[in-house]
């Protein structure tokens, strides 16, 4: 290991270095899957209960869901990939104080982007919700599930905050099993808020949104007494902390490029959603259900890559790249496989997931297009979603955000020229689907291409990739001496 003595690291940072691969991110990754499934479970129950309120309440939710996502996505996948990145380099590195002091600047971050979310969508919820084509009970059902959400936006930030920074030193079970608790607590809060019992009165849609506040409360709470435990390999202290620009700027410089990503992907489908507005309220309902499929993907792909992100970036703090490579492209098989089986199931049997929710048929008619035009290319976004968290834990994000605005590009103008030239809901799914391929491409090949280590060039297999990256620091050195 470059400039490391592994004695002098916690076993389980060594655990991340010398481990075999695929038993290590299958074992590390098994509990992570298991808290974004259960995290994901958290929306669809209420989605379940929600649809039981009628299509405009449906249509309401689907409006918000992506502003949602983008703030999920942005928190947990783009800052808290930032933070377990920037964790698990500082500990590969053998910097066990940066690592600590990690601790309190990633939730002083959590705070500050909390509150800009709740004041941006609380300011400008009914204008973006208007553009997106809301109306009548929609726009209704929409206002008061976002304002109750995002007026508890801090809660959300500070509990994703905390689980990144546990899952960055390699403890993916303790996060996943206070979220798969959270998850369980959800199933009768959620309907006793939204339809009441005895004496409770029936809150409607506002109901799920408190019941959602209440997990992430609670669940914040139980992973900040983890992290001021014995059991932590972490110890922030508030005693002796001294804020440092060069910590925030390590974070922020990740993070702020992850959230182009994440605000792209969430953008494609709020744009889409936009499009598919001109065709009436249950088509909004249709596409958003259907939608929320690939929003599962998401989180499913996250559950795979946090681990990734820590074994790639513990690795390229100790100077193993070959190692840090070798567990990205055995990441992406997984996550190929995984997503094109779950969007060849959803193009088979399209109404076993439309109907969980609504049964009104021209929902299920519109969500059926998606699922059929996108369902087929799922392992694309699979592919580079997941070399996006490999490039997260590398510190090099400028590709995977790229190759993001590319698909919103693609999406939003494809979509926007099938209308224009007479096309349906179908066509503007193909442009989706299309968009997909792009991104999976774009991100494989930045990476095959040795972004992680300077200049793009032609995707090339990983022995000749390292000796090229070799044969660079050669040059370095000897220009240096």
């Amino acid at each position: 290991m470059a400039n490391v003595n592994p004695n002098a690291l916690d076993p389980r940072t060594r655990l991340l270095l010398e481990a075999p691969i695929v038993p290590t991110l299958l074992r590390l990754a098994a509990p992570n899957v298991l808290i974004m499934l259960a995290q994901s479970c958290a929306g669809l129950i209420e989605t379940f209960f929600v649809g039981k309120l009628g299509t405009d309440a449906l249509a309401g939710m689907a409006l918000v869901f992506p502003v949602v996502m983008l703030m999920q996505t942005v928190s947990a996948g783009a800052f808290g990939g930032a933070m377990a990145s920037t964790i698990a380099r500082a500990l590969g590195s053998g910097r066990r104080r940066d690592a600590d002091t990690l601790v309190l600047h990633s939730l002083a971050i959590a705070v500050g982007m909390g509150l800009l979310f709740m004041v941006a969508v609380l300011a400008g919820g009914r204008g973006l919700f208007n553009l997106m084509g809301a109306r009548g009970g929609a726009l209704k059902a929409a206002l008061i599930y976002a304002d109750l959400v995002f007026g508890g936006a801090v809660l959300v930030w500070v509990f994703n905050s905390l689980a990144a920074v546990i899952r960055g030193t390699g403890n993916m079970a303790l996060p996943a099993i206070v979220t798969c608790v959270g998850t369980l607590a959800l199933i009768p809060l959620s309907p006793l808020l939204i339809f009441g019992w005895g004496r409770m009165p029936p809150l409607g849609i506002a109901g799920g949104a408190v019941a959602l506040l209440a997990y992430y409360l609670l669940g914040s709470v139980a992973l900040a007494a983890y992290l001021c435990s014995s059991n932590s390999l972490l110890r922030p202290s508030f005693a002796s902390i001294r804020f440092r620009w060069t910590l925030f700027r390590d974070i922020l410089r990740l993070g702020l490029v992850g959230a182009i990503s994440a605000a792209a992907t969430n953008l494609t489908i709020g744009i889409t959603t936009a499009l598919v507005a001109g065709f009436g309220t249950a088509a909004i309902a249709g596409y958003g259900t259907a939608s929320r499929l690939e929003y599962l993907l998401i989180p499913l792909v996250f559950g795979l890559g946090s681990p990734l992100v820590a074994i790639v970036g513990t690795s390229m703090g100790a100077g193993l790249h070959e190692r840090a490579l070798r567990a990205t492209w055995i990441g992406a098989a997984i996550a190929i496989t995984m997503t094109e089986t779950i969007g060849l199931l959803a193009t088979a049997f399209p109404s076993a997931w439309l109907m969980l929710f609504n049964h009104d048929p021209a929902m299920v008619a519109a969500g059926t297009q998606y699922l059929h035009a996108v369902g087929p290319l799922y392992g694309f976004f699979g592919l580079g979603l997941i070399l996006y968290f490999a490039s997260q834990g590398a510190g090099r994000l400028l590709w995977p955000a790229l190759g993001n605005v590319v698909r919103l590009a693609v999406a939003a103008v494809g979509g926007w020229l099938a209308l224009r030239w007479g096309g349906g809901l179908l066509q503007v799914f193909i442009a989706q689907g299309v968009a997909l391929v792009i991104y999976g491409l774009i991100n494989a090949s930045a990476v095959a291409g040795g972004a992680w280590f300077g200049p793009i060039g032609w995707p090339r297999p990983t022995s000749i990739l390292l000796h090229r990256v070799r044969l660079n620091y050669a040059t370095q050195d000897t220009k240096v001496a």
